[in-house]
């Protein structure tokens, strides 16, 4: 089983960079997510609820560990975020295209952190 599909079996994600702007991949993922029947957690700076759901400022706050985190933030964000899943014992990332660098992936794999490289989107279609 390749870990794309262990990952879209774990029905517990986080998505980082979450909005309630409905054009914006940030809230397209996260509702996708959803209406698949995951428990999906919406991490979000600016947004203090999304579709109806309460938004974390970060994966520290969120009530219970997730599965897999979601990025959609620029790498420059992405970096610090990896490093809260590390802390936090999160073992899985997903890597929506843009948000991949060369620090994020080889933090992820000097930590065995587990990264998929791949629209979410199009992986639930």
């Amino acid at each position: 089983m390749s870990v794309e599909t262990i990952m879209l079996e774990s029905k517990k994600w986080a998505v980082v960079g979450a909005t309630d702007d409905q054009d914006k991949f940030g809230y397209k993922i996260y509702k996708k997510l959803k209406d698949n029947n995951y428990t999906v957690y919406p991490i979000s700076v600016k947004c203090k609820e999304i579709d109806g759901d309460k938004a974390y400022k970060e994966l520290a706050d969120l009530p219970e560990k997730v599965d897999v985190v979601d990025f959609v933030v620029n790498p420059r964000i992405g970096i610090s975020i990896i490093k809260q899943c590390k802390d936090l014992g999160i073992k899985n990332v997903w890597l929506q295209p843009g948000t991949v660098s060369e620090e994020i992936l080889q933090y992820a794999k000097d930590n065995e952190i587990e990264a998929v490289q791949a629209c979410v989107l199009v992986a639930l279609s």
